[in-house]
């Protein structure tokens, strides 16, 4: 098969040239290749070919109290190459008390098999004991590389300062990677029993309730920490200027801190609590939006190489059955929001308007969390013996609508907003599953990926 026509977009700059693939790589990428008698022609003039996206960031079939986010692995990928993203890292959870093989199989249950793009598995750890450091170094080997802790939700999912270093000296030791969550849980805690004691049902003190001081404060004790131990942290979902401010100071230390921030830290604020009543449930998510100054703090962050990964934190709930479990407290709406579909287009799209380089969009959505994920250059790049993840966009304006959407959820956060390019076709390890935008939903060729611990 040839893709014949597209500008090829890289990390490292743009060509306009033909990609040949072989089986499921990438066999040669030159101008004007010549087609073997019988080869299959696709015809990308005119289009963008980027590497497949990597969301390093989803929830996909996650248990929240006696619900389950809407979008498991079925749905939530199907959602996913739909919008340009062939490979995701979701967030396997031990049930608890267990062990963190516990989290491993009940992932691998509920994604083998049932998955249209690759997928991997970051561990979350929530708790230090003895144990733990047989289950990180078998994890280790079952290419599981990547762990997440939580400084917020203390009694459930957090752990304390003391454990949170034991935990990173421990995936220090075999080469991982901890991601954390960072809130203080104890201030938010308190502040949300304060405003919900005094006025439950006003969606607007859910950003209260978690100011860009509780964010602060975390990422401020984690690089602290990832400092002493002269090892390397990731920082989710970033969304404040004080947060980013403490990553820029620690980058230029010589910290090795990554940052991810997500589109909607980009394109929406606050004041979306304030509208439309109970509608505002639809926008509950943790981090909460921030302010405008916060959105182009952010924006400097990227052109600067602050920002290092965009992802989604994908965690979707019907606002019809799920948010509304919240109509009457605000601190019991379901928290999270999708967007795993929309990621690729929102951002090819933010990007142009706001000056950012196609090669540079292409970094923060593929080829550095392959890089960071010990994913590349089998993944990320558009190269000779790469494999053959493919996204073929096309300049094309269009709304974004919860009545066209694969997401399996009622709502969507962008509606209404206007997309510049449109993802036209999609090839995963060769297998071409999305054509003309259609999902071919035959085709469930998601394979788990075995991730090694190199970085960039």
């Amino acid at each position: 098969m040839i893709i014949k026509g597209a500008t090829t977009v890289n990390g490292s700059g743009s060509l306009k040239a033909d990609i040949r693939i072989r089986g499921e790589k990438i066999a040669e990428i030159a101008p004007d290749l010549v087609p073997d008698e019988g080869e299959e022609i696709i015809d990308a003039e005119g289009m963008l070919a980027i590497p497949g996206g990597i969301d390093a960031h989803t929830h996909f079939d996650m248990p929240c109290g006696d619900i389950m986010t809407s979008d498991d692995f079925y749905y939530g990928t199907r959602a996913a190459v739909a919008g340009g993203t062939t490979s995701i890292i979701d967030f396997s959870e031990p049930e608890q008390g267990t062990s963190l093989w516990n989290g491993l199989e009940r992932w691998h249950e509920k994604a083998d098999g049932r998955s249209f793009c690759d997928y991997g598995f970051h561990m979350t750890v929530s708790r230090y004991d003895e144990k733990l450091e047989d289950e990180i170094r078998g994890m280790t080997e079952n290419g599981v590389t990547s762990f997440k802790a939580y400084t917020a939700y203390i009694g459930d999912l957090g752990v304390t300062d003391r454990d949170m270093y034991r935990i990173l000296r421990l995936i220090k030791k075999y080469d991982g990677l901890l991601l954390i969550h960072c809130e203080n849980g104890g201030i938010l805690d308190e502040r949300r029993d304060e405003l919900g004691e005094k006025d439950p049902k006003n969606i607007s003190n859910h950003p209260l309730s978690r100011p860009n001081e509780v964010e602060h404060d975390a990422v401020s004790r984690l690089i602290d920490m990832a400092k002493l131990l002269d090892t390397r942290v990731y920082i989710v979902h970033t969304s404040t200027e004080e947060a980013l401010s403490e990553i820029e100071k620690a980058k230029k230390e010589g910290v090795k801190v990554f940052c991810e921030t997500c589109p909607h830290y980009l394109l929406l604020t606050d004041d979306k609590y304030g509208e439309g009543g109970f509608e505002a449930a639809k926008y509950v998510c943790s981090p909460p939006f921030r302010k405008a100054k916060d959105n182009e703090a952010l924006l400097i962050g990227i052109k600067e190489g602050i920002v290092d990964t965009i992802s989604t934190d994908h965690c979707s709930f019907n606002f019809k059955g799920q948010k509304d479990l919240g109509k009457d407290d605000f601190r019991k709406i379901p928290n999270g929001i999708p967007g795993v579909e929309n990621r690729v287009e929102l951002m090819l799209t933010y990007s142009e308007k706001n000056g950012i380089p196609l090669n540079d969009t292409v970094r923060l959505l593929s080829e550095n969390p392959a890089k960071i994920f010990g994913l590349y250059p089998k993944k990320g790049v558009l190269a000779k013996g790469s494999d053959a993840d493919i996204v073929l966009v096309k300049k094309e304006a269009h709304s974004i609508s919860a009545e066209t959407q694969y997401q399996k959820v009622d709502y969507n956060p962008y509606e209404g907003t206007v997309v510049d390019y449109k993802v036209q076709h999609v090839f995963l390890r060769g297998h071409q599953i999305v054509k003309s935008g259609k999902v071919d939903e035959e085709k469930l060729l998601g394979q788990f990926l075995i991730r090694n611990t190199s970085v960039k």
